[in-house]
């Protein structure tokens, strides 16, 4: 059974720092192209950030420069490393894990609020 559990979610301040993370069972981690998708009220689910099993990345242009995404293939854990976050970043967070299926966590809240 495939499961992926994010943490790290939270209230934060306009231009604080947190970091989310992704740990997943039930799939053979390394091979896996592993990304952060997020979702604000009433807007469609959106990518964040991926990175393939050979470690290349891809972000959000409204991320670039502030979110840095990796992984750790002995953990089975894909971080996502937010700063300089905004209001505009407020979301539901989701991690997502792609091969030849599509799993998705339950997703992890951010809440950028003075």
């Amino acid at each position: 059974q495939v499961q992926l559990v994010e943490s790290g979610g939270g209230l934060v301040q306009p231009g604080g720092s947190l970091r989310l993370s992704c740990a997943a069972s039930g799939i053979i981690f390394s091979i896996y192209q592993m990304g952060w998708y997020r979702q604000a009220p009433g807007k469609q689910r959106e990518l964040v950030a991926t990175i393939t099993s050979g470690r290349s990345t891809n972000y959000a242009d409204s991320v670039k420069g502030r979110f840095t995404i990796s992984r750790d293939n002995a953990k089975n854990t894909v971080y996502l490393q937010m700063n300089s976050l905004k209001p505009d970043d407020t979301a539901l967070y989701y991690c997502n894990a792609q091969y030849r299926g599509v799993y998705w966590g339950q997703g992890t809240q951010v809440t950028v609020s003075p």
